[in-house]
C-alpha cells in the first residue's frame, strides 16, 4: 500500500497541516501512523478531497495547480499522469522520457501548468 505524508495531503487539499490535524481531531479524516508520521493511504485522497473541499487558491487556478501525483500509467513512449490538485483531478499525457526525467512517482509533489488545452507537469 502506498502512503502520502500529511504535508503532501495538505498540499493536495490546498490546506495547512494544522487544518488537517484539526480535521483529524474533529473526525473528518483518519490518518494512520508510521513511526511518528501521520500518513494517508493514497487511494483515500480522493475521498478526502470530496468531503473537505479546498478553499479558493490566491493564484489563478486556470494556470498553475500545485498537487500530488496519485497515478502513473507508463507505455514505452507516452505516460498518463494523474494528479490531485485541491478540488481538481488533473490527468496529463506526457512523454515517458519526461516522467523519468522529472522523477515523477506516486506521492511526488508536482504542479500542473495549464495553457489552453495543453497541460505541462512541472516538478
Amino acid at each position: 500500500m502506498e502512503y502520502l505524508r500529511i504535508g503532501e495531503v495538505a498540499k493536495a487539499c490546498g490546506v495547512s497541516i494544522d487544518t488537517l490535524r484539526r480535521w483529524e481531531s474533529e473526525g473528518r479524516v483518519v490518518f494512520e501512523r508510521i513511526g511518528n508520521q501521520r500518513v494517508l493511504p493514497r487511494e483515500r485522497l480522493s475521498e478526502l478531497l470530496g468531503a473537505n473541499p479546498a478553499p479558493p487558491s490566491p493564484s489563478s487556478a486556470r494556470n498553475r495547480l500545485a498537487g500530488v501525483v496519485v497515478g502513473i500509467k507508463k507505455d514505452p513512449v507516452m505516460s498518463q499522469v494523474e494528479m490531485a490538485c485541491g478540488d481538481y483531478r488533473v490527468v496529463a499525457l506526457v512523454s515517458t522520457e519526461s516522467v523519468d526525467e522529472l522523477g515523477l512517482e506516486i506521492g511526488s509533489p508536482a504542479t500542473a501548468v495549464i495553457k489552453a488545452t495543453n497541460v505541462v507537469v512541472e516538478r
